[in-house]
């Protein structure tokens, strides 16, 4: 592990875990939510940055210093490295990573071309049914990650990049089309994590999407006793990678479909969508509502064919 190596990590708990554990080298912390609100292809620039921050202002209420200490310093750290022989990228299997990881590789096919690229992407390990995060991993598992880690082609870094340019496209239709294509893709994961996020925009039988659904669908199942151990159970099946806030930020936007938080409780609506007898989507919609590059209520997902349907009217 030479000190000429710099990673870019999935978060602060994987470089913190790594500095734990001596890895030598330099450390970025890629810390974005890419998965979610509106974004642009042109990674890094004034214009990305400044639409990344209004997402975040208006979802999540970060204020523009936190944006600036938390996300911008860390990415002109990152801006200013450039003599390191490797960089090696440290992201996991779910949603949430592979979209920050592709957005990450069209950032350095365009400012790093020509650099030693690797990636170490954790999920499966073994014959383990339960999908690993990089800090689940112990540390024989996360050295034998390492030195296993993947060199990445320039032809590799192309098709992430290509993929992230039709994730920030005004349609998803290419990307439903293209995403399955490349069998021999280094990013075992990202099939997987495409398709999901395909099944974000609302469903043509209820006008909720696959995570809205999962909301209500653990609510009546799990019947926790209030929000925080509603989100304590999605984050349990979370191959989404969401955290609590965003998962708290949803449950918000269905909150007339629920009679009660304390405990939490559906609504007689609630249990007539979830039963697919009433369609919500006239209720959700919101033209200011991104994912990617696309506007979630201009398509719907039709679960029975796994299809996306333009609205056209």
């Amino acid at each position: 592990m030479g000190a000429s190596i710099l990673h870019i990590t999935n978060g602060d708990s994987t470089t913190n875990y790594l500095k734990s554990l001596q890895f030598s080298g330099e450390f970025i912390t890629w810390r974005e939510m890419l998965c979610e609100g509106k974004t642009t292809t042109d990674v890094g620039s004034e214009s990305f940055w400044k639409n990344r921050f209004q997402f975040l202002k208006s979802s999540y209420n970060v204020s523009k210093k936190k944006f600036i200490d938390y996300t911008l310093k860390e990415y002109r750290a990152l801006c200013n490295k450039k003599d390191h022989t490797e960089i090696v990228l440290w992201f996991e299997y779910d949603l949430f990573c592979q979209i920050n990881m592709i957005a990450v590789l069209s950032w350095l096919k365009r400012y790093r071309k020509g650099y030693h690229i690797s990636l170490v992407c954790s999920g499966k390990v073994g014959k383990s049914k339960k999908m690993f995060s990089l800090v689940d991993l112990n540390e024989n598992q996360i050295q034998n990650h390492f030195t296993k880690r993947i060199s990445l082609t320039d032809d590799d870094i192309a098709y992430a990049d290509y993929i992230w340019q039709l994730y920030c496209s005004d349609s998803p239709l290419r990307l439903e089309t293209f995403y399955k294509i490349k069998s021999n893709s280094p990013f075992q994961y990202l099939a997987s994590a495409i398709g999901m996020h395909l099944k974000r925009f609302p469903s043509v039988e209820n006008g909720l999407n696959e995570v809205e659904n999962r909301i209500l669908n653990t609510a009546a199942k799990k019947l926790p006793k209030s929000k925080d151990k509603l989100v304590g159970e999605l984050l349990k099946q979370n191959d989404y990678g969401f955290g609590d806030i965003q998962y708290a930020n949803s449950i918000n936007e269905l909150k007339s479909l629920f009679s009660s938080f304390n405990p939490i409780k559906i609504s007689k609506k609630g249990k007539q969508v979830l039963e697919n007898q009433i369609n919500y989507y006239a209720h959700l919609r919101n033209d200011n509502s991104y994912l990617g590059g696309t506007k979630k209520y201009s398509f719907l997902h039709y679960n029975k064919a796994n299809k996306l349907l333009q609205i056209t009217s």
